[in-house]
């Protein structure tokens, strides 16, 4: 009798960790000592316009997991379970960004008013698709990537002494640097949990890609300045990103 594989989760963090060195460069890059302050700023504009539709679309996802529930689908019930505990667990985050910009300076104009890039919309909008034309658990792939991304222990230390901000600019990455290792475990316990055809666990990997890919993309254009381009092949040994 032949040892059981590689877990479903197993073989998603396999694949994110191949394909992660562009998304590790660019946050690195992202987070440099120069000029901080004004990218730092930007980056609580762009975190916003991501993490606001966080909530919105987990409940999306939720209306159509409780639908297919209805009808039978062996997924659903289990990914409504989790979509309600985790949709409570991350509201209000959109909030925290809005007090983070605030107490980060006076910012220009409005700052929450301009439309949100195309990258933003495409690192979100896609899930929007999927979860309404195809299955709501290629969502657990955005999430995944989200979490797995977050900001690491000690860069709201980094930030504070590089940028002299006060405490209440720097919640948001205070809060997920302690907040997403649990829910990234939750959500792995749920992938292994669920009875995914390979189908299914593809469409959660193919997500996962394309979430990774675009928040890449977010992160290099946060991370441009006139001073220097991004460089290549000096990622941290620790994420220092974003989560949902």
């Amino acid at each position: 009798m032949s040892a059981p594989g590689p877990s479903s989760s197993a073989r998603l963090r396999v694949t994110l960790r191949l394909l992660d060195t562009e998304l590790l460069d660019a946050m690195e890059h992202m987070w440099r000592a120069e000029d901080l302050l004004p990218r730092y700023r930007r980056y609580l504009r762009t975190m916003h316009a991501v993490v606001r539709a966080s909530v919105p679309l987990m409940e999306r996802a939720l209306e159509r997991a409780t639908l297919l529930d209805v009808r039978g689908d062996p997924l659903a019930g289990p990914l409504a379970a989790y979509l309600r505990a985790h949709i409570e667990e991350e509201r209000g985050h959109d909030d925290w960004l809005v007090e983070d910009i605030a107490a980060a300076g006076p910012p220009p104009g409005d700052a929450l008013g301009p439309m949100p890039s195309p990258v933003v919309a495409t690192l979100a909008g896609s899930q929007y698709y999927w979860v309404e034309h195809h299955h709501p658990v290629a969502l657990l792939g955005y999430i995944a990537v989200l979490e797995g991304y977050a900001p690491a222990a000690d860069l709201t230390s980094r930030i504070a002494a590089t940028t002299g901000l006060p405490d209440a600019a720097l919640r948001t990455v205070r809060e997920h640097a302690a907040l997403d290792t649990g829910h990234l475990d939750e959500l792995y316990a749920l992938l292994d949990l669920l009875p995914l055809t390979r189908g299914q666990e593809s469409d959660v990997t193919v997500s996962a890609m394309h979430s990774l890919d675009a928040l890449t993309r977010l992160f290099v254009r946060l991370g441009r300045s006139a001073a220097a381009p991004l460089p290549r092949g000096a990622g941290p040994s620790t994420p220092t990103g974003v989560s949902p």
